[in-house]
């Protein structure tokens, strides 16, 4: 399974409530994508990693819940 749909699995599951606490989605690459604005990693906005340690848990999770959507609307262009 690549990196992306592990990350998209995990998207789904925190979303939904069944992992405990709101991890970071990062993977350590840490490169912004120019054309989409996003990181080719983690799939997060600049901004929203800047934030990320000083967002309460429910913000974490519609974060989530945006990389969960990019991702499959990434995977709807490619298809």
């Amino acid at each position: 399974m690549s990196a992306t749909r592990r990350l998209a699995t995990r998207a789904r599951l925190i979303c939904a409530g069944l992992d405990g606490d709101v991890p970071s989605p990062c993977l350590s690459v840490c490169r912004m994508d120019p054309a989409r604005q996003l990181c080719e990693g983690c799939f997060r906005t600049i901004d929203e990693i800047a934030a990320w340690s000083r967002m309460r848990d429910e913000a974490k999770r519609e974060v989530w819940e945006a990389i969960g959507q990019r991702i499959a609307s990434m995977e709807e262009d490619r298809a």
